[in-house]
């Protein structure tokens, strides 16, 4: 069932965003529960280099995607304390200019979304200007305000795309300074998945099960016995499943009242949090696959709408990689971004390439997987 056939869910486009914005103003004091989620168009990034810790790594894989990308949707589901939602409508999906022939994407995250019923064509011709949501979204009451409470999922991706948008600026280079600007721009968060996997007695392993994002979801879904309106992968409709997730949540596992001493202001996967304290959390690692203090190995196969140059993809993979990449530079698109003057990188296609100049774009073949080691 596509989202606008959903009596609960309002679709906004660019032509009815103004009203819409006034009538979340006019509810946010009565319902100052506002459960998130987005979409956006995957991931194309990874960063190379050493890392300090394993949290460190996740952030900069987030900001460097966050900075290349452009968010898609945006979900937003208002509730009362009690979990009550407004009468009719309670969940906004906000549907952003996107364009499938100038911007970067995953290839198998838009087709992911186009089954869920995202028309891309309608984005292009219809979606919503960032700056213009941003400037709506800074006089809403739903940002810069103590009394109105955040409820997400494993929301790292979410917080940092709507942090780009409202600042109109890249996400920050250090984890600190997110969380600094998170903290003013939103100051009480909750990720439903921080607090489910940090209970002590839950059964069916779920804390083990729930280093996979979608494991996770599922579990939750028949643990807490919550059920969706709309379909999945549409952000409005995952942020209403949000909401009934965490109040029934809170209602069975926490007695219906949430301790922020342990709870407010973590965000799954990445290292400080934002509680009142300012004591640094201690939050679970995502993943086998980080290597701190070590080289990186990744792939950049299912990566689409990237100008490459290599003119043939099915070369030996028996090249060793050569040179050594002296900073942190990121591999996108199947393209090495550079940071400093000769830098060579080895793809597993045989093609070297090299770059001699900084912050320039030296191509590399899509479907390859570079190796980058430090001599």
């Amino acid at each position: 069932m596509p989202a606008s056939e959903s009596k609960y869910i309002r679709e906004v486009w660019s032509e009815n965003l103004e009203e819409e914005m006034s009538t979340l103003r006019d509810l946010v004091e009565r319902y100052p529960y506002l459960a998130m989620d987005t979409e956006f168009p995957g991931v194309v990034a990874r960063p190379i280099g050493n890392f300090r810790t394993s949290s460190n790594y996740h952030y900069q894989t987030v900001r460097c995607n966050v900075d290349l990308l452009k968010i898609i949707q945006l979900g937003i589901t208002l509730a009362d304390e009690r979990g009550n939602y407004p009468q009719d409508v309670c969940t906004w999906q906000f549907n952003f200019r996107f364009n499938l022939a100038d911007d970067m994407y995953a290839q198998d995250s838009i087709d992911l979304l186009l089954k869920s019923g995202i028309d891309f064509k309608k984005h292009e011709d219809y979606g919503i200007n960032h700056e213009h949501f941003a400037e709506l979204l800074i006089s809403s009451g739903l940002v810069l305000m103590d009394d109105v409470k955040w409820i997400s999922f494993h929301s790292g991706y979410d917080f940092g795309y709507l942090l780009k948008v409202v600042t109109c600026c890249p996400m920050p280079a250090e984890e600190t300074d997110f969380f600094e600007l998170l903290r003013i721009y939103f100051p009480c968060i909750y990720d439903i998945k921080y607090c489910i996997t940090s209970l002590k007695n839950l059964k069916c392993g779920l804390q083990e099960i729930a280093n996979d994002l979608e494991a996770s979801w599922i579990i939750c879904i028949l643990l807490i016995s919550v059920s969706r309106i709309g379909p999945q992968h549409q952000a409005g409709s995952d942020s209403l499943l949000t909401a009934t997730t965490f109040f029934k949540m809170r209602q069975v596992y926490f007695n219906d009242k949430m301790d922020d001493s342990k709870y407010l202001g973590y965000l799954y996967g990445l290292g400080a949090g934002l509680n009142p304290s300012g004591v640094a959390s201690n939050t679970p690692v995502l993943g086998t696959n980080t290597l701190v203090n070590s080289t990186i190995v990744y792939s950049t196969s299912s990566i689409a709408n990237s100008d490459t140059s290599s003119s043939d993809s099915n070369h030996s993979a028996s090249t060793p990689p050569t040179k050594a990449i002296t900073t942190n530079p990121l591999l996108v698109n199947g393209k090495l971004i550079s940071l400093r003057e000769t830098n060579t990188v080895s793809i597993s296609n045989s093609i070297t390439t090299t770059t001699t100049t900084i912050n320039t774009l030296t191509t590399t073949n899509t479907n390859g997987t570079a190796t980058v080691i430090n001599t």
